[in-house]
């Protein structure tokens, strides 16, 4: 999925490594230049991801990469730990990018293994609609943690402020009403760009779709509720049928069932990138 990636993440690798080493690299004058094969191990249970920038990070320290498995593979380490790749060059440079590497892929191959989590406990419900995260990634880190959504089967969402309109309870009180502030969102988006309106409730929403909303996000509903509600709004709309309903908030990987019906076209989960586990990866030099 390298191809996915725009051409200024080799930038922000740049970037990250830099901070990493502003003045002299202390540890890396100790071991030297001496060529040496580091082994990287996985130690818990994940799906493989974040394989081109770990690349990126070793293409830059003047290392190579060989990988024993491909990227959104699920790997289960049998014995404690299993070997995933092999990183050659020189000591001082494989040390050099080894914590930035880690931290990437632990943390990317987290929210892809969450993000095929919930992905797979969506088909197995039945559930047809799409399973999305949200803009609740980190900062200066986003590029990372969406691309593990999709290597993990999940849909990324918007990307940022200017991918879709979003607008949210604030957006309404600030403007004055759903009708007001989506024509003014309109005026400016035009015609290829989406908007979507966060409710509070069945009025909200037929309110937002006759204003021209594309989607409708019902948010902080309980199950049932949510269910009823995604079914009335298409009664109540039948000249609408483009309009989707997206369940947002509150939805966990252990609730997510509760909230899937055939009224709902889309559930995304804050909980895809906030609090998210990261797997278990380390990298040794042969010794």
């Amino acid at each position: 999925m390298t191809t996915l990636l725009p051409t200024t993440y080799a930038r922000t690798i740049e970037a990250w490594l830099a901070e990493d080493i502003p003045a002299f690299d202390y540890g890396g004058y100790v071991v030297g230049d001496d060529v040496k094969v580091a082994t990287l191990y996985c130690k818990s249970p994940g799906v493989l991801a974040g394989i081109p920038f770990f690349n990126e990070v070793f293409r830059q320290t003047g290392c190579s990469v060989e990988w024993s498995f491909e990227e959104g593979v699920e790997i289960i380490p049998h014995e404690g730990k299993v070997v995933v790749a092999e990183v050659r060059g020189a000591a001082r440079r494989i040390l050099m990018g080894e914590r930035l590497a880690l931290n990437i892929l632990a943390r990317c191959s987290g929210v892809a293994s969450r993000a095929r989590r919930l992905r797979q406990l969506a088909d197995n419900a039945g559930f047809a609609g799409v399973v999305a995260g949200t803009r609740k990634t980190t900062p200066g880190f986003r590029l990372v943690e969406k691309y593990g959504m999709q290597v993990g089967g999940a849909d990324t969402h918007r990307m940022d402020l200017s991918s879709m309109v979003m607008l949210k309870d604030n957006h309404v009180w600030a403007t004055g009403s759903i009708t007001k502030a989506v024509a003014e969102a309109r005026a400016v988006a035009g015609f290829s760009v989406k908007i979507e309106v966060e409710c509070q409730s069945e009025a909200d929403a037929i309110e937002a779709i006759e204003a021209g909303a594309d989607i409708v996000m019902l948010d902080n509903f309980g199950p049932e509720q949510l269910r009823a509600s995604a079914l009335n709004i298409k009664a109540n709309c039948p000249g609408h049928q483009h309009v989707l309903i997206e369940a947002s908030g509150g939805i966990t990987e252990e609730t997510a069932a509760d909230y899937m019906g055939p009224g709902i076209d889309i559930i995304s989960f804050g909980t895809m990138t906030q609090g998210v586990p990261h797997v278990d990866f380390s990298l040794k030099i042969a010794h």
